[in-house]
């Protein structure tokens, strides 16, 4: 049971670090498992191909093609539309199979992980989503907006690694997306509130 828990936290902050930037944390989660690191695998889960070569690489082209796309037309146009949309399904797709393949990996069933992945997912794009909008359309230059997402990569690879790290650290990390969720939907109810009251 003791094992579970600790396997939950794993897959749990894993599938969090990739609803916030899906393609670092899988990388890592991949790259520890090849080399059989800090209790992160998947080679007996039925996801092993999570930690396989051809994977590692189409998660590196992808990374370099989501930047080359952000440098090219702007964070705006890649995270709103069409490619918004096929990037927050990317993240949802990905940190799915990364809870699965955690509790797979040790016997346990993996549905459960691919249902708590894309809710862990969507949880921290509904919570961060709202918030980088306004940091961004504060910042006074497109330099300074593109560095946003530079932070945030920094920040998921961080979460990954210290979740592989000490698994029980991702119940930790639900806690600040939560409250972060809550006060999103706290102020557009607000604002909501106020279009309607101008709209009388």
């Amino acid at each position: 049971m003791n094992g579970l828990v600790f396997y939950i936290g794993l897959g749990l902050g894993l599938a969090l670090a990739a609803g916030l930037r899906p393609f670092l944390p899988a990388l890592l989660a991949g790259a520890l498992a090849s080399g059989g690191d800090l209790g992160v695998s998947f080679a007996h889960s039925g996801y092993a191909f999570l930690q396989a070569g051809w994977w590692l690489l189409a998660l590196t082209v992808a990374f370099v093609v989501a930047w080359g796309l952000q440098l090219g037309l702007g964070v705006a146009r890649v995270e709103s539309g069409p490619l918004g949309a096929a990037w927050a399904g990317l993240g949802l797709g990905i940190a799915a199979v990364l809870f699965a393949g955690t509790l797979g990996e040790h016997g346990d069933a993996s549905w459960p992980g691919l249902v708590g992945g894309v809710a862990a997912a969507a949880l921290v794009q509904a919570a961060t989503r709202p918030l980088l909008a306004r940091v961004r359309a504060r910042l006074p230059d497109r330099g300074a907006r593109e560095a946003v997402t530079l932070y945030v990569d920094s920040v998921a690879l961080v979460l990954a690694a210290l979740v592989a790290l000490l698994h029980p650290l991702g119940y930790l990390a639900l806690a600040p997306f939560a409250w972060l969720a809550l006060a999103a939907r706290r102020r557009a109810g607000e604002k909501y509130a106020g279009l309607r009251i101008l709209g009388r």
